[in-house]
């Protein structure tokens, strides 16, 4: 029987400095913005290490976020309090998006096929108008479709469909998502 050998692991990593001086900014600088006027700052800084991101858009200052640089968010939308973006490839968050309290995206993860265990990363992408409720998580490579809700507590390991509401671990299909005129 093979065994696991992580002996041989090595991580590439291309923007070592530039990441270890984001995370200093991450845990001070950053956190210390948390008022609500001190948004605009909060999303400058942001753009300053490369997001992407609406001057519309908020993104709370308890937020971890791994790679600013990986991270496109678009009008409106908002990163609520604790959430956490380990964003080692790319993270694009549409137009009208919540993600809220305490939810996960993490873009990377480990081949378990090959001894060594090295990393892979696929990104994730989710729509306009979704909506990831309270403590999800979503794993790398997916995407989720334009108004489409996970609800609370929801692992995410596939693609959810737009105008959707799914729900558990993993995420299934609850209902379909009808807005009221």
């Amino acid at each position: 029987m093979k065994q696991v050998d992580l002996s041989h692991y090595s991580e590439p990593k291309p923007h070592h400095r530039k990441q270890l001086l984001w995370r200093a900014v991450n845990c001070t600088l950053f956190r210390w913005l948390a008022l609500p006027c001190l948004r605009t700052a909060r999303v400058a800084l942001l753009r300053l290490f490369g997001a992407a991101i609406a001057p519309t858009a908020n993104v709370y200052a308890s937020c971890v976020i791994w790679a600013p640089w990986n991270l496109s968010l678009g009008a409106y939308s908002c990163v609520g309090p604790h959430v956490e973006l380990y964003n080692k490839d790319k993270i694009t968050i549409g137009n009208h998006v919540v993600v809220s309290q305490r939810s996960q995206l993490f873009t990377a993860s480990h081949d378990i096929t090959v001894a060594c265990h090295p990393m892979i990363t696929a990104p994730i992408t989710i729509h306009s108008s979704a909506w990831i409720a309270a403590s999800c998580f979503v794993g790398m490579g997916v995407t989720i479709g334009e108004g489409a809700v996970v609800g609370a507590r929801g692992c995410v390991f596939s693609n959810v469909e737009p105008w959707t509401v799914v729900g558990g671990n993993p995420a299934r299909f609850i209902k379909k998502r009808v807005l009221q005129s």
